[in-house]
């Protein structure tokens, strides 16, 4: 899972870098798939007038049928819900509403830390003994 951001007219607002915090557990449902969980964060700064942010990522070993499920929570209150479809090559993308502007007033959607959480259905590592 990745969080970007870019300069660009449909982009995010933050990034997160190899050193940023991302903490992922996985939940066996039965002996073949699990649930993973990453918990990573999301900074929208208050200067901000990029419209969009995206959550994408790729999934090693996808269960089919199954979507990803991604909630914002901000001081500890979830804030927004979504589910995404995983394409083919275990890919996913979901894009929203950082910045809303109608007839010049801006609508500031998202502002400040958040707490960002994906879950996605996989099949388990047959060689791992971890739950």
């Amino acid at each position: 899972m990745i969080l970007k951001a870019a300069l660009a007219s449909m982009v995010l607002v933050a990034a997160l870098s190899a050193s940023a915090f991302a903490e992922t557990t996985i939940m066996p449902l039965n002996s073949e798939i699990g649930l993973e969980k990453t918990i990573t964060q999301f900074h929208a700064p208050s200067n901000n007038r990029l419209p969009w942010g995206f959550v994408e990522g790729k999934i090693a070993n996808p269960v089919e049928g199954h979507p990803v499920i991604i909630q914002f929570f901000k001081n500890g209150e979830a804030v927004h819900f979504a589910q995404t479809d995983v394409n083919d090559d275990g890919s996913y993308e979901y894009r929203f509403r950082v910045v809303d502007v109608t007839n010049g007033k801006i609508t500031k959607i998202f502002e400040g830390d958040y707490v960002v959480k994906i879950f996605k259905v996989v099949y388990l590592d047959k060689g791992s003994t971890s739950a």
